[in-house]
C-alpha cells in the first residue's frame, strides 16, 4: 500500500485536509495529530475510522472562533463547501472587522446588517435570503444573550458540552449537525461526531449504524463505538471518503469491488453490484430483517 497524504504527520504546515472542508483553511482551527491505529480495535467503527485516518488525515480539532464557526456552518447548509467558502470569505471581508460602532464584534456587525446587503454578500452559498435572515437572527441573539462574539466563544469552549449543545439547539436555524460542528471545530470537544449527509449514508451502508437510523441515531451509534479522540477526524475523513469512493449514486464498489478501501469491512447495505442498483439503506430489503 502506497503512503497516503495523512500518514504520520504532526506538522500543521503539512496538514493534508483540503481547504474546501468546513474545518479546512487558515481559519479552520485544528492541527494534524497522529492518533495511533488500535492494534485490536474494540469495534468495527473504530477499525473503519482508523483506516480512514491512515488514508486521509488524523487531526485534533478546536480553535475556531465559536460565532464564526456557527456562521460558517449555517452557510454550508444544503450546499457544497466549495460554494459556501467564497460566501464565508466575502462575509468576513465585509463584516468581520465590525462596523464603526461594533468594535470589531462579528455578532454585533451581523445583527445590525441590512438583510438585502448580507444576502448579496453570501449569494454564492445558495438560499441566501433564508441564510441571511438566519444569520441576522442568530447574531442578535448572541449579542443580546451573551454580550457578543467573544463571550459566546467563552461559553462554547468553557461550559459543559451538554449545556452548550442544548443552548445551540434552542436557536432557530440550528440543527444537530450545526450544533455538533460548533462543539467540535470551536470547542474542540472529544466524543463529538457530527452527522451530515455523507456520514449518514456511509455509516448505514457499512453497517456501523442501523439501516433505518435517522441522523441522531447514526450520531449515537458512532459516538458510542468510536473513541472520543477519534471522532473529530472520523467525521471529516468520512466526508472525504464519501466524496471520493462512497458517493450517493455510484459508489466505487459497483464497478470493481476492489476499488473501495473499505470493501472488506462494509455490509453494502442498499448497494447491489450484481445489478448495479443503489437504494437508501433504509429501503434495502435486508434492513427490515433486523
Amino acid at each position: 500500500m502506497s503512503e497516503q497524504p495523512g500518514d504520520g504527520s504532526s506538522d500543521p504546515a503539512s496538514d493534508p485536509e483540503p481547504t474546501e472542508n468546513i474545518s479546512g483553511g487558515d481559519s479552520g482551527g485544528g492541527h494534524a495529530h497522529p492518533f495511533e491505529p488500535a492494534a485490536d480495535p474494540a469495534t468495527r467503527a473504530e477499525a473503519v475510522v482508523d483506516r480512514l485516518g491512515e488514508r486521509y488525515w488524523r487531526k485534533a480539532y478546536g480553535g475556531q472562533a465559536a460565532f464564526e464557526c456557527l456562521v460558517r456552518t449555517v452557510l454550508s447548509q444544503n450546499t457544497s463547501d466549495k460554494a459556501s467558502q467564497p460566501a464565508h470569505d466575502a462575509l468576513m471581508e465585509q463584516y468581520g472587522r465590525g462596523g464603526p460602532d461594533e468594535e470589531g464584534d462579528l455578532a454585533a456587525a451581523l445583527a445590525a446588517a441590512a438583510q438585502d446587503e448580507l444576502a448579496e454578500t453570501i449569494s454564492s452559498a445558495g438560499l441566501y435570503n433564508r441564510k441571511s435572515e438566519t444569520l441576522i437572527r442568530l447574531a442578535g441573539r448572541v449579542r443580546d444573550e451573551y454580550g457578543g462574539a467573544d463571550a459566546f466563544d467563552a461559553f462554547v469552549t468553557g461550559e459543559d458540552p451538554t449545556t452548550v449543545r442544548g443552548a445551540l439547539l434552542d436557536m432557530k436555524g440550528v440543527g444537530p449537525k450545526t450544533a455538533d460542528c460548533v462543539l467540535l471545530f470551536s470547542g474542540g470537544r472529544g466524543g463529538v461526531f457530527p452527522v451530515d449527509t455523507h456520514v449518514h449514508r456511509i455509516a448505514r451502508r457499512l453497517g456501523l449504524a442501523p439501516a433505518d437510523a435517522d441522523h441522531e441515531g447514526v450520531r449515537a451509534a458512532l459516538e458510542r463505538d468510536v473513541p472520543a479522540e477519534k471522532c473529530g477526524f472520523g467525521h471529516t475523513a468520512m466526508i472525504q471518503f464519501g466524496r471520493e469512493f462512497c458517493t450517493a449514486r455510484k459508489p466505487a464498489c459497483l464497478e470493481d469491488p476492489d476499488a473501495c478501501p473499505m470493501a472488506d469491512v462494509c455490509d453494502q447495505v442498499g448497494v447491489y453490484p450484481a445489478t448495479g442498483e443503489v437504494v437508501d439503506p433504509a429501503e434495502a430489503p435486508e434492513a427490515g430483517a433486523n
